[in-house]
């Protein structure tokens, strides 16, 4: 792989320096072993060598899908730095047009393609047929392209899931996760077993099946008694998560029991012996659908029942009357009502009242309570307004992490990727290391009270703490605050201006001194070394008596 000295990303270089320079995109899905990213890097080294081309960057999207942008960092990483402005190159090299991308909008593209175009970035790919000089001949050839790219992804889909139906109806375990006292047994072609699969494990070899096995004695004995709990004693599955909970049971994820996972166990037929496959289906990163009854694949007497099948139907039969569809317009009346009973509408006066639809009903048909309120002419009490800006905050967020980011990668070679949040970073495939959070300033209840800010703590701890602490109108940053890593057990966190010291806590002004103080802890981190021990100094033992004073030795 052609490479050079890598100049440092805001580096102003003049333009004769920069047309001579480039950037790699490699991509490598499950398709073929030609579109490894060494072979893409190999034709792409011989390409930039026949143009005299140094390539000074690279970008890597290895395992990664073309058909979305959402899950490919590298080029969104490539894209963002066009867009800034502050590349020190002028080429984008890549092997072809299928590895830029499968968008099944073809326009998609053409668009990540037209943003590098306009910042001056020219796009070039390697093992086509055609220069992609914008003539006439190279435009037609290149969507020709793009709509064969897009158009595989949707073949190779149909194709796959036929195949996936077609073993499930064989009776094999094809995809998906399991639900609790299941397993997965991995067979050869000849039906001999060749061992259970844990968790995180996989068939290696094409010929080779998977099949449904029941669990220990003791999770079948936790399944029997959660349908016991439900049919007999008509617990809900809230009541019999919180049972287990209380008894220290463990799920199969090592998490505690949520009705949801109550739920998924109370509706899985596997624990009767059928294999249902194609209940839900989500086509080339689509939203997921439900599919009617008459797609499913249902293989029956694969796995020995450990429910019986009376108790299941009755299961069924109970969760059936629990849910009653009601039209929206029949779902705001009743919420109507209930505010002409009790003169005010809140989460736990929806949750308790009497033939009202749930609060997530309401969320899901409406977006949220407040549009549904507003449906009916209601308005609460409570200032809403910090959900409406969010989405800004976040943005902001996201916009300081993607700074520290660059501040640190630029000048001390430390390399921390921004989170599916957006508001934390974190190395490659480990847990978060700074975090970022907005904090509101309380209401002052006395116009001589001490400012307070709350800050609440989550489960996952990091390194570094950074909390931009807003002004008393909660709408403009007033300054920031790095703490280190808070050990202690209260959810919340106040801060204080004189909490700070207590927690060790650096407040800053402005942007430019909280990267000089964060770029500061990393440093001294990477210097810091373990003092050596001192060794104890020994003397010999005399074998006359300690004595103090001449008295003492008479």
């Amino acid at each position: 792989m052609v490479n050079a000295l890598v100049v440092r990303r805001n580096t102003q270089l003049a333009k004769a320096q920069k047309a001579l320079r480039a950037a790699q995109y490699v991509r490598m899905s499950t398709d073929l072993q030609r579109y490894s990213t060494q072979n893409q890097a190999a034709a792409i080294a011989a390409y930039a060598q026949q143009r005299n081309l140094t390539i000074v960057r690279t970008y890597v999207d290895e395992g990664r899908s073309g058909v979305r942008i959402n899950r490919r960092p590298a080029l969104a990483e490539l894209i963002k730095d066009v867009q800034s402005g502050n590349t020190d190159f002028e080429h984008i090299l890549v092997y072809d047009v299928s590895r830029w991308g499968r968008f099944q909008d073809v326009d998609e593209s053409a668009h990540y393609e037209f943003v590098c175009r306009r910042s001056g970035v020219k796009v070039a790919y390697c093992a086509e047929q055609f220069e992609n000089d914008g003539s006439l001949l190279s435009s037609i050839l290149k969507n020709i392209k793009r709509v064969m790219a897009a158009e595989f992804s949707r073949e190779l889909g149909v194709k796959v899931h036929a195949g996936h139906c077609r073993i499930a109806g064989l009776g094999y375990r094809v995809g998906g996760s399991l639900t609790f006292g299941l397993g997965r047994e991995m067979i050869d072609e000849e039906q001999r077993s060749k061992g259970r699969l844990r968790k995180g494990e996989y068939k290696a070899l094409k010929t080779d099946r998977v099949r449904l096995r029941l669990g220990s004695d003791e999770e079948i004995a936790v399944v029997r008694w959660i349908f016991q709990q439900f049919v007999i004693k008509r617990k809900t599955d809230v009541e019999i998560a919180r049972q287990l909970n209380r008894g220290n049971i463990a799920n199969h994820h090592g998490r505690p029991w949520t009705y949801i996972m109550v739920h998924s166990i109370l509706r899985n037929e596997n624990y009767i012996g059928n294999l249902v496959y194609n209940r839900t289906s989500r086509r080339l990163g689509q939203t997921q659908v439900n599919n009617p009854d008459h797609l499913w694949i249902r293989s029956p007497g694969v796995v020995s029942p450990a429910i019986d099948h009376d108790l299941f139907e009755r299961a069924q039969k109970i969760m059936a009357e629990r849910y009653i569809s009601i039209p929206e317009d029949q779902m705001l009346r009743r919420l109507r009502l209930t505010l002409g009973r009790k003169g005010k509408l809140t989460t736990r006066i929806i949750k308790n009242a009497p033939g009202l639809p749930s609060v997530a009903c309401y969320i899901k048909h409406f977006g949220s309570l407040r549009q549904a309120y507003a449906l009916i002419g209601y308005q609460g009490s409570r200032n809403c307004e910090w959900f409406d800006v969010r989405d800004h905050w976040s943005e902001v967020l996201s916009n300081l992490a993607g700074q520290v980011a660059e501040a640190l990668r630029t000048d001390l070679g430390i390399r921390l990727n921004l989170t599916d949040d957006g508001a934390g970073l974190a190395r490659h495939g480990s847990s978060k290391i700074i975090s970022f959070q907005v904090v509101r300033r309380m209401a002052q209840r006395t116009p001589n009270h001490v400012a307070l800010w709350r800050a609440h703590l989550r489960k996952e701890r990091t390194k570094l703490c950074v909390f931009l602490r807003l002004k008393e109108s909660n709408k403009v940053v007033q300054d920031y605050v790095l703490l280190p890593a808070a050990d202690t057990a209260k959810p919340y966190l106040t801060l204080s201006d004189g909490a700070l010291a207590r927690y060790k806590a650096v407040r800053v002004d402005t942007v430019n001194e909280l990267i000089r103080n964060i770029k500061a802890r990393f440093t001294s981190s990477s210097h810091a070394a373990p003092a050596k021990p001192t060794r104890p100094n020994k003397r010999r033992k005399s074998s006359g008596p300690k004595t103090m004073n001449v008295r003492g030795r008479h």
